[in-house]
């Protein structure tokens, strides 16, 4: 097995993945503390979160966690993230240069799609875990409906993904789920409430593996 597939494969096993975004680089250790705390196993780290690159490269010295790099634009952003040690490249648009220079290199693509047509165009591009964004406007539904014409796809549903909707997300079909700051939240960390988000985590963990 490659390293993209045993990432691929870590992910549906796990199912949550916490995205971390405008988390200061002095509270990312007792964040990523918290996350595993609560069975958070899969991290991605935006590229416009400061710092994110050294983030990137301190998390991958854990060897209990899975780090990709998110908002992933532009091609030198995704070679910057890799180099960093980033496993998995996660973008919120639909980029088949990256996809495929990913795929070049065995590391997992994560383009964002929000249309039947670009998820056609993606799929055709390589990439294996197609993320839905924002996928809060349109609900479980839309992720249900996708996977019809569209079935056996691996779908990330992020944006708008809640303790609330997570389980309904999974019963639509989806692989895993990306949350954002209803779990790794910048002010839950500035006040130093880290028990708080190791409780979400376990909530969240809980949810998504209800079926």
């Amino acid at each position: 097995m490659g390293k993209k597939e045993s990432v691929l494969q870590k992910i549906g096993e796990t199912k949550v993945i916490s995205i971390i975004r405008g988390i200061k680089e002095e509270h990312a250790t007792r964040l990523i503390d918290a996350l595993l705390e609560g069975g958070i196993q899969c991290l991605e780290i935006t590229m416009n979160t400061p710092g994110a690159l050294k983030m990137i490269e301190e998390a991958r010295q854990r060897s209990n966690i899975l780090v990709g790099a998110g908002t992933v634009l532009t091609l030198d952003d995704a070679k910057k993230a890799i180099d960093a040690g980033a496993q998995f490249i996660l973008s919120p648009c639909l980029s088949v240069e990256i996809i495929r220079y990913c795929n070049e290199r065995d590391i997992l693509p994560v383009p964002g799609i929000f249309s039947p047509t670009e998820l056609f165009i993606a799929k055709e591009a390589g990439a294996e875990l197609i993320k839905v964004f924002p996928v809060g406007t349109v609900g479980p539904q839309f992720i249900k409906d996708l996977l019809g014409p569209f079935a056996g796809l691996k779908l990330l549903p992020v944006g708008g993904v809640a303790t609330d909707n997570t389980a309904a997300f999974m019963k639509a079909g989806a692989y895993a789920v990306g949350v954002g700051s209803s779990l790794a939240s910048p002010s839950l960390s500035e006040s130093g409430n880290f028990q708080e988000i190791t409780k979400r985590a376990k909530e969240f963990i809980t949810q998504a593996n209800c079926l």
